[in-house]
């Protein structure tokens, strides 16, 4: 049966972000330093000013350096090598990691839904221009931030993850600059609370997407740039394929995806220029850089017994 199959895997043809990795190392330790800074300044004017907005905008913050923090974690751990244990070495954990910041990003905007309900039943005085102030240095720290991180959220869903925390952050600090600015010139108190729901609605729509994404690949799901029916097409296609069964695709990270596939070819094994034309196409065209195949003649007497589209 040994001489019927024949095993090819692609080591050469690993497909990363066109963004080089040092950009985001550098984009991570900038949005990192900035941000502790900001939550230390702003914890500062909270206590010395005694306000309860500043001080909870401040716990907020600082979930979101714990997601910049996890996001950077995990951008490192994906370049570690593989070892016996961990055969695919540490990828993963991007899977990981966009999931749980996504997750983060959820919670925290639960927490600003219920705070601005109760302000809407018992509206309170934005704490004057300071209050102002300090939200508009955290619209410029925040909007540079996820800046940073805007060139790589298509590529990334890590990146992404990173970029949604702080363009969250931008957003909700830009509507304390709003409502502080509308309350001391109208005194609608209704309008602070008001403008978090609209921001709340505005990020949990764009976190939506992150959190399902994130969700499919760690449920090892086709990525979505990729169109199973038409990878599946390709490889029926081929010359000298009668049918294929046991396709898997799958993501390793938030940037590679692999593939392995039974290809049933009854006059033989076509050799291995064959089986690299197919990895380099698969590479080029759908961005799968990590391709395994096996040969099978499609011998009756000793069926495949992963041949069932039902058996994984």
């Amino acid at each position: 049966m040994s001489d019927h199959h024949s095993h090819h895997h692609s080591h050469n043809h690993h497909h990363h972000s066109a963004v080089p990795a040092a950009d985001f190392q550098r984009a991570f330790l900038i949005g990192i330093i900035l941000n502790v800074g900001f939550v230390i300044i702003e914890a500062g004017f909270g206590f010395a000013t005694n306000s309860l907005a500043l001080l909870a905008d401040t716990g907020h913050n600082l979930s979101d350096v714990l997601g910049l923090v996890l996001a950077w974690g995990a951008s490192y751990l994906t370049k570690l090598p593989p070892s016996q244990r961990y055969t695919y070495g540490w990828r993963r954990s991007s899977i990981l990691a966009s999931l749980l910041s996504s997750l983060l990003l959820m919670l925290a905007m639960g927490v600003i839904t219920w705070e601005a309900l109760q302000q809407l039943q018992n509206p309170r005085p934005v704490p004057g221009i300071t209050l102002i102030w300090v939200a508009a240095i955290g619209v410029v720290i925040n909007t540079l931030t996820a800046w940073l991180f805007m060139k790589g959220r298509q590529e990334d869903l890590n990146i992404r993850a990173a970029f949604w925390h702080m363009a969250a952050d931008a957003l909700v600090s830009l509507g304390v600059v709003l409502a502080g600015i509308a309350i001391l010139t109208t005194g609608w108190l209704w309008f602070d609370p008001l403008i978090s729901l609209v921001i709340v609605a505005v990020v949990v729509i764009g976190t939506w997407d992150l959190l399902k994404d994130a969700l499919n690949l760690s449920l090892d799901g086709v990525p979505e740039q990729i169109e199973p029916l038409a990878v599946r097409m390709f490889l029926t296609e081929l010359p000298e394929v009668t049918r294929i069964h046991d396709l898997h695709i799958w993501a390793m990270s938030t940037t590679e995806t692999a593939l392995t596939v039974h290809l049933v070819m009854p006059a033989g094994h076509p050799g291995d220029d064959f089986l690299t034309q197919i990895a380099d196409h698969l590479r080029q065209k759908f961005g799968i850089a990590h391709t395994t195949i096996q040969i099978e003649i499609g011998n009756g007497q000793e069926p495949c017994c992963l041949e069932s589209e039902h058996l994984v």
